[in-house]
């Protein structure tokens, strides 16, 4: 036997989750590991038919206090701690007749699940472990002798070096020690948000984020930056639920672009419309409701089609077939939708590199959550921007108030903005995104963009005059001068829509009004950086 290994003569399992629990420990007793166990896993595996101590039979007290003490002993951690190859560790046990314990399974009691469950104030309070944690630590420190197992994913690594190896190898326990030590760092996370929230703060003195590696990419933004996805936070549908159908691996700028398509198509109620984003950079570049889910896709694709070539495209509903057919006539690089029809999926399935998606689900664009950002040095921590148009109170500004159809497309015209990257300006029309501007340091500039890019639009179309004519336009912000609003009259729109609230409102409602146009305020920004 190698230096490095060590044989498992004792094993202490306490686990809640006992997910292949029995299997596990009756191959642990094949090779001759005698089980030390609490509560409800030593009735579990003495059900079973396996002989198996209680942890009172170390300790010589009985589980006390509902189960809040029966392992934080001398004789459990002590057999945990004890160096092996420390003479004055070895007489110590001797001397008070501690036993060694070799290998050490516990998972935590659920706090996560009973939280996410809603359980009240008490019963979370009860579900928070104390001596699991303890257990884990003190193996997890002492891996040079002890293995710690946090996880049934674990099972197989232990039980493969204990039947091949004769025991578990050093490089195995560090291992094993480094996922104990993240487990219990992410169980302290999770009790610590609970509490803040409970609290009602929303800016705690420390903040805790942890995530559970989904996937080792093969590089970040660029080839020579590394990278991975993590999941984590509270379960919201979307990448970190998606299943992928079909295609070759997500890249770090996938997932980010396909994040951002999906978020923004959720904006979408599907039982009102069938909605399409097509997103390049995290920017939309095209977003259409229509009759269909096809009908849809080419209203989008024909607000900006050169940039939609290598494009992200999302859907509200269920990929159908005749959705699937329109998508494939241009590469596309990823497709993601709440489902897919067998058909739909046979249809992408042609585009060996197309990826497709399914999410089970749309985000709810009113829930709450954080977003984080880093910094130099630090973190930037926010509440998500779940402000929805429908909630808001369009204030009519000026002296014509917007017709029914302006008032329908300038709603769908600020859902868009709130997920175009700020200064941003959208044009858009019967339902449909014509013209859309982003990311410029001048709001104008983005106007003119936004108005160019109709116009390219246009003539690739064979249309005699852009669809910015008759258009409304969306500002993400407020028009800080008028010039931006004149940019976009001159375009062709007939009605606004902004937050309002700068010094220069007055004279903006005065140029809408000399020009004819309608404009309401929403009173909400959606600054997107």
């Amino acid at each position: 036997m190698s230096t490095d290994v060590r044989p498992i003569v004792r094993a202490l399992i306490s686990v809640s989750d006992k997910t292949g629990l029995v299997a596990f420990a009756e191959r642990l007793v094949a090779r001759g590991v005698e089980l030390v166990s609490t509560g409800g896993t030593r009735k579990a595996l003495a059900e079973a038919g396996l002989k198996v101590l209680d942890v009172a039979d170390l300790t010589g007290f009985p589980e006390m206090m509902d189960g809040r003490v029966k392992t934080l002993h001398p004789a459990v951690h002590g057999g945990i701690l004890a160096v092996r190859d420390d003479a004055g560790h070895q007489a110590s046990m001797s001397e008070h007749g501690i036993g060694p314990i070799d290998l050490v399974v516990v998972n935590l009691y659920p706090f996560e699940a009973t939280v996410a469950r809603g359980a009240d104030y008490d019963e979370c309070v009860e579900n928070i472990d104390i001596g699991g944690p303890a257990m884990i630590r003190a193996a997890a420190k002492n891996h040079a002798d002890v293995a710690v197992v946090v996880d049934a994913s674990s099972y197989e690594t232990v039980l493969g070096e204990l039947e091949g190896k004769g025991g578990t190898t050093l490089a195995t326990r560090r291992k094993l020690a480094q996922l104990a030590y993240a487990r219990t760092a992410t169980y302290d996370a999770a009790i610590t948000r609970w509490f803040a929230s409970v609290e009602g703060d929303d800016t705690p003195n420390t903040r805790i984020f942890d995530g559970t590696l989904a996937e080792a990419l093969r590089y970040g933004e660029n080839p020579h930056q590394s990278a991975a996805f993590y999941k984590g936070g509270a379960l919201r549908p979307g990448v970190a639920t998606a299943r992928q159908l079909q295609g070759k691996a997500l890249s770090y700028n996938n997932l980010n672009d396909t994040d951002a398509a999906f978020e923004a198509v959720a904006e979408f109620d599907p039982v009102r419309a069938p909605a399409v984003v097509i997103i390049k950079h995290a920017n939309p570049c095209g977003v259409a409701e229509g009759e269909t889910l096809e009908a849809a896709y080419r209203k989008a694709l024909a607000c900006d089609p050169t940039s939609a070539f290598g494009g992200i495209v999302a859907l509200n509903r269920t990929l159908d077939a005749e959705a699937a057919r329109a998508i494939v006539e241009i590469f596309t690089e990823v497709i993601v939708a709440p489902d897919a029809t067998p058909e739909a999926v046979a249809i992408v399935g042609a585009k060996k590199n197309l990826r497709l998606l399914v999410t089970g689900a749309l985000p709810d664009p009113r829930a709450g959550g954080l977003q984080v950002k880093s910094l130099a040095g630090g973190l930037l921590v926010q509440s998500r921007d779940n402000a929805v148009v429908d909630g808001m109170e369009l204030q009519v500004v000026t002296k014509r108030a917007p017709t029914a159809a302006e008032r329908a497309d300038l709603a769908f015209a600020f859902r868009v903005c709130k997920h175009v990257k700020s200064n941003a300006i959208v044009y858009a029309k019967d339902l449909a995104t014509v013209g859309i501007g982003a990311g410029q340091m001048s709001r104008v500039d983005s106007a003119r963009i936004a108005a160019s890019k109709a116009r390219d639009a246009a003539a690739a179309a064979g249309l005699a005059e852009p669809l910015t004519k008759g258009c409304v336009v969306a500002s993400d912000a407020f028009f800080p001068f008028a010039d931006g609003l004149l940019t976009a009259i001159e375009a062709g729109a007939t009605a606004v829509i902004q937050p309002g609230g700068s010094i220069r409102d007055r004279d903006v409602i005065a140029a809408a009004d000399e020009a004819g146009v309608a404009m309401v305020f929403t009173g909400v920004r959606h600054f997107r950086h």
